[in-house]
């Protein structure tokens, strides 16, 4: 799979973007030098990259963030670094993006560079076990509210349906409909399809573009 030097993931609260921001910025630094994962999620302090720090600095990835997460402190602030991702064309970039339109709003402090530039990929992350996008159309309809709070349209989806720890191969391949369906009404691709990396061997062969995920520990 190829990506844009810049990679915007948003979706419904607890899609699953932000397991999936930190598994993509380990992709990509396999084969780019100048990688960094951006946290601009100023409404949800639960999951966060910051979880990830030591992983990820491990890997040689930049993590961008709010100097208050990880802290008991829960205010809006993200620091001026996030505007290396437009200012800088040398980073390869993946941008956690706040869920739902609310979340969406920060985003809007960088859309004309983004825009400008037309190097990025914004991708919308589905999760058809989540009950308030229990239908394809409730999805779409995340979808529009995101676009309209950020300005930027999407050009993709991600099908990344899962229960967690319980979900079986046959949950994945059969949330195929639901994934196809939210493609259809929304007239975009399916960019992937995200597993489990122990459910990985299982489906490969059986869903194309599969992208293996090692899922995030909350640090306590």
């Amino acid at each position: 799979m190829q990506f844009k030097r810049i990679t915007l993931l948003s979706g419904h609260y607890g899609s699953g973007k932000t397991n999936i921001a930190v598994n993509l910025a380990r992709r990509l630094r396999a084969s780019n030098e100048n990688v960094a994962i951006a946290d601009i999620d100023i409404v949800n302090p639960y999951f966060r990259t910051k979880d990830s720090q030591a992983e990820l600095e491990k890997a040689g990835i930049r993590l961008i963030s709010s100097p208050y997460a990880g802290s008991n402190v829960d205010l809006p602030a993200l620091p001026d670094e996030v505007y290396s991702i437009t200012d800088d064309r040398s980073v390869t970039a993946v941008v956690d993006v706040g869920g739902d339109d609310r979340g969406a709003l920060a985003l809007g402090r960088w859309r004309d560079a983004i825009l400008q530039e037309g190097d990025y990929e914004m991708l919308f992350v589905i999760n058809c076990f989540r009950p308030l996008t229990a239908t394809p159309e409730d999805a779409v309809e995340v979808m529009r509210e995101i676009e309209i709070a950020s300005g930027i349209p999407f050009t993709a989806v991600v099908n990344n349906s899962n229960l967690g720890d319980e979900t079986t191969a046959r949950d994945v391949l059969e949330s195929g409909a639901y994934a196809a369906n939210v493609c259809a009404i929304s007239a975009l691709p399916l960019k992937m399809t995200t597993v489990r990396e122990e459910l990985y061997p299982w489906l490969e062969g059986e869903i194309g573009n599969l992208f293996p995920l090692r899922l995030q520990e909350k640090i306590r």
